[in-house]
């Protein structure tokens, strides 16, 4: 019997195309024809030897087959793109680069980031810093960071990229869930003043004339889930990154949503921090996709 070898180009337009939810925009995105991503994936779907993907309602949602192959292709692409940049990278100076994240990605998003950046580009320094939005936003206005992933705070800045749009959440704690009661003031675990995610909480409880009281403060995500998870009050944030010792809650206010952005310290950037660039948009890409699918 002889081998199947999936063509890598094939695989990068079916992932795209499950990404972005359609493969019409996946072919604009790609520049080429609906009809071209179509034949690709029919061609995918003819060496798996079964639908990929089947109708639901206007869209197509993924089979079981389909999730199988959306794996192993992320892999066999993650694999394809380290090695091509790792050889063409292997003539790069050597640089230092200042990257930012947000908290709530450090534990879920970051070791797969430093992971392949330093296998492709070991050449490189990368000095990463995990904090709150402002601290990040401050750094990157001062020259301090050259890269950063972060929530859009309002402010204007020229070299950024939107992300993703996500929901924020009210959440509780599994184990020790809140009891509304009726006339009580709603306990609000937050951060400390400036916060977006406070913000958004006081004024949705506000709004739909709940009172509330700050029942814990702190000054670092950490602190915010175990005083949730320890059953102190509710608080606000989206699902990324949260603990398995806490829950999402659906009787409380509706929330609006919330951009998450790539801010570059300048349009032109060298090689080494648009090589991140491109790793951490990946990477985020994939990551919100398994969220979405949870």
């Amino acid at each position: 019997m002889s081998r199947i070898s999936l063509d890598l180009d094939v695989l990068r337009s079916f992932v795209s195309g499950v990404e972005m939810g359609s493969f019409a925009l996946a072919a604009q995105r790609m520049n080429r024809s609906t009809s071209a991503i179509s034949a690709q994936l029919k061609k995918l779907e003819e060496q798996a030897g079964q639908p990929l993907t089947r109708k639901a309602g206007r869209g197509l949602v993924l089979t079981p087959a389909g999730e199988v192959m959306l794996a192993y292709a992320r892999r066999l692409l993650a694999l394809n793109d380290e090695a091509v940049q790792a050889v063409q990278g292997s003539g790069l100076e050597q640089g230092w680069i200042r990257f930012g994240m947000q908290e709530d990605f450090g534990e879920s998003l970051l070791p797969a980031i430093l992971g392949q950046f330093s296998r492709a580009h070991p050449q490189f320094r990368l000095e990463v810093k995990v904090a709150r939005n402002q601290q990040l936003l401050d750094g990157l206005a001062k020259g301090e960071l050259d890269l950063v992933l972060a929530w859009d705070g309002g402010q204007p800045w020229p070299y950024q990229q939107r992300m993703a749009t996500l929901p924020l959440c009210w959440i509780d704690s599994k184990s020790s869930p809140l009891a509304c009661v009726p006339g009580d003031a709603i306990p609000l675990v937050a951060f400390e003043a400036p916060c977006l995610m406070r913000t958004a909480a006081c004024s949705a409880l506000e709004q739909a004339g709940l009172a509330w009281r700050q029942a814990f403060c702190s000054s670092s995500l950490s602190g915010i889930w175990a005083a949730v998870a320890a059953g102190l009050g509710v608080t606000v944030r989206t699902a990324a990154g949260l603990p398995d010792t806490l829950q999402l809650r659906q009787d409380l206010p509706a929330l609006p949503e919330i951009q998450l952005v790539l801010y570059r310290a300048e349009a032109a950037m060298a090689a080494g921090a648009e090589r991140l660039s491109d790793i951490v948009r990946h990477a985020l890409h994939g990551y919100l996709y398994g969220l979405s699918r949870d």
